[in-house]
């Protein structure tokens, strides 16, 4: 109770309470609106594959989830930029922000090139993972061709990060969704053979990603040397130059991150290796379980990236008292978004399988295992407000030992004990997400909390 008391509201005055909520609303809610069409984008994938054909529904599962891994990895090493970006922008430093964009867009080249080159190693060892040997047809060119849109991607993700660390949310958010409305549409050509296109299934819908991450990427680098709001940081960038001393930075700040996202993430997309010892109606039920599951967690992570960029503003600042009454506005706000969307998910778990898939087999399977996703809300919205509070607060490195005891130590044994030992199937599989989400959740509040009050006692 007492853990529950501390997070409480009450201490918090009501102006200030509003003022930062409305703050976190006015830098939230656009990119929880971009994530949620990143997500329509995701369901729309989903639907249009699973109406295709169910081997390739079950083949998008389990490439989806590990692209996803690399994908995430990705993010979170660009997620560094954010608090320094915010920071500076808190001090009002416009030349020194241009110069750390253009030192993490080069971070974020390079990490991209690595991080192909591991997916082009997993293409080649597919054949020995035991999989359903009637996918691999379908899953290798699909991987392939995800590898590629890497590239695009993470030079995306710095210009959208630098882009809300000033506070800017709202070009990213109309970037995103017009890319993702792109994407439904060569979905809707290229996966069935519309505008005289031919039929590529799979295929398509792997060239669609690729083409919009494409557009993507283009269309935030034309903002941002054209874009009125970036004027000053488009002038400061062509004088800027890349220093080793911010490339380390960019690291010192980047890998943990994208470490704690990549060993979160694991603990659902290396858990699609358990789902498929389990059999392809268990793949597919369970692609259909993360795509739904994603929608309530970018929600909560769009709101916790606002979180992230004004924790590091007041910190710039040194503004610190802030920063604890910005987290606590965000986990209440969180919380209430997590209701809003468990309520519909469990009244409808019976009928959300049958809007992907003819399976009834996979429908059922949906709904036993829609009960855990369920339960790990209130843990997941714990665990994403205060690890992008420490991001905020420039506290990183904590986030790598504590993702690893709840995911690697907690989450994925669990999994394969619910799962196998006690025979709970793909339901097993899924109970265990509630343990590491929530593990993490309280161990990150902790360390936030260790990390505030030593910040108040230098203030």
């Amino acid at each position: 109770m007492r853990f529950f008391r501390n997070l409480s509201m009450k201490r918090i005055l009501p102006i200030e309470y509003k003022a930062h909520l409305r703050s976190l609303m006015h830098t939230g809610v656009p990119i929880m609106l971009g994530q949620l069409g990143t997500i329509i984008m995701g369901l729309a994938d989903t639907l249009m594959v699973g109406r295709y054909s169910t081997d390739a529904l079950a083949a998008a599962g389990f490439v989806n989830n590990i692209i996803g891994l690399t994908l995430i990895l990705g993010l979170g090493f660009s997620y560094g930029l954010t608090p320094i970006v915010s920071a500076l922008f808190g001090r009002g430093e416009t030349c020194l922000i241009a110069e750390k964009l253009k030192n993490s867009l080069l971070a974020n080249n390079l990490l991209s090139l690595v991080l192909a080159g591991l997916m082009l190693l997993l293409w080649v060892a597919m054949p020995q993972l035991g999989l359903p040997a009637e996918l691999l047809p379908l899953m290798r060119p699909y991987l392939l061709i995800l590898t590629v849109s890497i590239l695009p991607q993470m030079a995306f993700n710095a210009l959208k990060q630098f882009s809300e660390g000033i506070q800017e949310t709202t070009t990213p958010m109309w970037v995103l969704l017009g890319t993702n409305a792109l994407n439904i549409i060569l979905n809707w050509v290229l996966i069935f053979g519309h505008l005289g296109c031919p039929a590529m299934g799979l295929t398509g819908a792997g060239v669609a990603t690729l083409l919009s991450r494409i557009a993507a990427w283009g269309m935030m680098s034309l903002l941002f040397h054209s874009h009125p709001r970036y004027r000053n940081f488009a002038r400061a960038f062509g004088k800027s130059h890349v220093h080793t001393a911010d490339l380390r930075e960019m690291n010192r700040m980047g890998l943990p991150l994208a470490l704690q996202m990549g060993m979160e993430t694991a603990s659902f997309s290396l858990s699609a290796v358990y789902v498929g010892w389990l059999g392809s109606a268990s793949l597919a039920a369970h692609q259909i379980l993360i795509t739904i599951g994603q929608l309530c967690f970018m929600l909560y992570y769009g709101l916790s990236a606002a979180v992230a960029v004004m924790v590091g503003y007041y910190r710039g600042r040194n503004e610190f008292v802030h920063t604890r009454m910005v987290a606590r506005a965000g986990l209440w706000v969180t919380w209430t978004l997590g209701l809003l969307c468990v309520v519909p998910l469990f009244l409808l778990r019976h009928q959300i399988g049958g809007w992907f898939t003819h399976s009834s087999e996979v429908s059922q399977l949906v709904a036993s295992a829609i009960i855990p996703m369920v339960i790990y809300q209130f843990g997941d919205g714990l665990q994403c407000i205060y690890a992008n509070a420490l991001r905020g607060m420039a506290d990183v490195r904590p986030l790598v030992p504590i993702a690893f005891f709840a995911y690697f130590v907690v989450s994925l044994p669990l999994g394969y004990v619910f799962g196998f030992q006690l025979d709970g199937g793909l339901v097993g599989v899924w109970m265990a997400f509630p343990f590491g989400l929530t593990t993490a959740g309280i161990f990150y509040y902790l360390r936030f909390t260790q990390t505030y009050r030593k910040s108040i006692s230098h203030e």
